[in-house]
């Protein structure tokens, strides 16, 4: 009777483990991370990948390769040969060269497409504001069209009160010719009155406030006394 409890005892955990609803035991593999200098790593990367571009590097190369096969091949004077044909380790040597420099050259690209992004970020930019200054530019100058229109528009109206200033002023000149003929001949200084009046007349309009009323206040003056007169 104990052993058989014993042995269902034994049998529970078995069981448990072989169910689908049971999780398992985790085990974590532990794995020191080695830390790398990415810019570091990255400036040697490019100056590798630019190194490999050049004909300095391809010119070594050949050399080396063309030293390494004249070397081992079996003619000539006897000599210690390291990699006789068909040149294994050079093959190995060129591939482990190619699977490094492969890595290497897109390092070198990637680093290369994260400048040209933050270039083309800061050109976007820039872009951006030098938009901004037209359209301000743009504004100003329209401004300033419209401020060249509103002049054009007040020497209009300058013209227009010349020649009603100038319309009144001969109306006036007439109705005092009729009251001076009706009176008698006018005398020398009632036609000097009338010659400064027209030749007034005749200045442009844009004098001041105050000399405007002033000129107005003397033909006023003037005028009265020639009728009373």
């Amino acid at each position: 009777m104990a052993r058989a409890e014993r042995d269902e005892r034994d049998a529970g955990p078995a069981r448990d483990q072989q169910r689908l609803n049971t999780p398992g035991r985790r085990t974590r593999w532990v794995v020191p991370r080695v830390r790398w200098d990415r810019d570091a790593f990255g400036k040697f990367a490019e100056g590798f990948a630019r190194f490999m571009g050049t004909a300095r590097f391809l010119g070594g190369m050949t050399v080396v390769i063309v030293v390494w096969v004249l070397w081992n091949v079996p003619y000539g004077p006897p000599r210690p040969r390291f990699d006789e044909y068909p040149f294994i380790f050079l093959t190995l040597v060129l591939s482990l060269q190619a699977s490094y420099a492969a890595p290497l050259i897109l390092l070198a690209q990637n680093r290369q497409e994260a400048r040209d992004r933050v270039a083309l970020e800061a050109d976007r930019e820039q872009t951006a504001q030098s938009r901004a200054d037209m359209d301000f530019l743009a504004r100003e100058i329209a401004g300033l069209r419209m401020s060249v229109g509103e002049l054009a528009t007040r020497d209009f109206l300058r013209g227009q009160l010349r020649g009603e200033l100038r319309a009144i002023i001969d109306e006036l000149d007439r109705e005092e010719e009729d009251e001076l003929d009706v009176l008698g001949t006018p005398s020398g200084a009632e036609r000097g009155d009338r010659r400064d009046r027209g030749e007034r007349a005749e200045q442009p309009v844009a004098a001041s406030p105050g000399s405007r009323r002033d000129a107005g206040s003397e033909n006023g003056r003037r005028d009265r006394g020639a009728r009373s007169r």
